[in-house]
């Protein structure tokens, strides 16, 4: 019997990015500039279609920092900041010396709850700090409710920092993911959708605020013919090489959202049979998931002899099949547990129970044979 590494999320290259790769040596762009670059921020402008600028980087992080530096937040100041979410959406507010402010999420879309953030803005404004920003995510590639979020920030006049690290290729009411916040931010790192070893992106809806995420990325140098700095900078510039993957990556991006949606579609089918197990799916027909990752959740008090999601993720793990429990709150996070937070426990309900599934754009029928056969065995 096969028993090769079943991967939650391994790249998954389409054959041209060779090509590109090769442009940059024949012509010796190695350097974090080049046409390369250039061609992967058009590429990624045309596709998202909201007069959006986008400049590539070396990391979605590094993406949400400089997001936050154009958001004006400094030390000091307080940032709104979704509790359920990888580290990355939040570690850059601490680069920064402000606080993070984290909120709970909603049940429907797993994403930040429209009531908690407004309850955690009137209670920090009660308090004399008005958050400087809001970082929204959009988990698992799942759109978080982007219209009542946006409502919530107009009316309070605090700009969102739109996490879309997951999610590119999904949409809200057929507008693209990237393209909701006042800043939008893309990773690439090398589990995404598409990716280009590492890199991520960030979204502007100004060319003005790209040029100057661009020249903050590139040591903040002047312009003056010999290196003259009158702003602090970092080293954030995506290579001409890396970018280079990106341009062949985004001639076969929607060709991955569907083999990832065809994936989700699959665990659907096998889990209506199974008692006790539901699928992370769209609340509605406005929402359109990439599913990046495909995530069940686990109820014990339903399934067979109380099986549990950790009972199921080590059973996978014996049979050489990556899982992944969904993201440990940020609230729960030993490095984050004294900064405040507003919500319930929804988030950490999700954490107990839920589990991330293998998803990749690159899995096998022979693969699916086998994640058939163990979840049929083990439930």
């Amino acid at each position: 019997m096969n028993n090769s590494k079943i991967w939650l999320s391994s790249p998954h290259m389409g054959g041209t990015e060779q090509k590109f790769v090769n442009e940059a040596f024949e012509t010796n762009w190695v350097a974090p500039l080049g046409p390369n670059v250039n061609g992967f921020e058009d590429d990624l402008e045309k596709y998202l279609n909201q007069e959006a600028f986008v400049g590539a980087l070396s990391s979605g992080t590094a993406a949400i920092h400089l997001g936050l530096i154009l958001l004006d937040v400094k030390a000091g100041d307080e940032v709104i900041c979704q509790s359920m979410t990888f580290s990355a959406s939040a570690n850059p507010i601490m680069y920064q010396g402000a606080m993070p402010v984290f909120v709970d999420s909603e049940k429907e879309t797993w994403n930040m709850c429209p009531v908690a953030l407004e309850e955690a803005i009137v209670d920090r404004i009660s308090r004399g700090k008005k958050p400087k920003a809001i970082i929204a995510v959009h988990l698992y590639g799942m759109p978080f409710k982007a219209e009542k979020i946006r409502k919530i920030a107009n009316e309070y006049q605090i700009p969102i920092l739109e996490d879309s690290a997951e999610a590119l290729g999904s949409s809200y009411k057929e507008q693209k993911c990237g393209t909701f916040g006042d800043i939008g931010i893309l990773s690439f790192n090398g589990n995404k959708i598409i990716t280009t070893s590492g890199g991520g992106a960030i979204v502007t809806k100004s060319k003005e605020l790209k040029d100057k995420a661009v020249f903050l990325s590139t040591q903040a140098r002047d312009n003056a013919p010999h290196y003259q700095h009158s702003e602090v900078g970092y080293n954030y510039r995506m290579s001409n090489i890396c970018a280079g993957i990106g341009r062949g990556q985004m001639e076969v991006l929607d060709k991955h959202v569907a083999l990832r949606r065809e994936m989700h579609d699959f665990y659907s089918s096998i889990f209506s049979e199974i008692e006790g197990v539901t699928v992370f799916k769209e609340p509605n027909e406005d929402y359109y998931s990439n599913h990046w990752l495909s995530a069940i959740l686990v109820d014990s008090s339903k399934t067979k002899n109380g099986k549990t999601r950790e009972d199921l993720r080590l059973y996978l793990e014996a049979l050489n099949i990556e899982s992944r429990p969904l993201w440990k709150p940020m609230h729960l996070q030993p490095v984050f547990e004294h900064y405040p937070y507003y919500g319930s426990t929804i988030s950490a309900q999700l954490f107990e129970d839920g589990l991330c599934l293998p998803s990749g754009s690159n899995l096998t029928d022979d693969d699916r044979d086998r994640l058939k056969v163990a979840f049929y065995q083990f439930f």
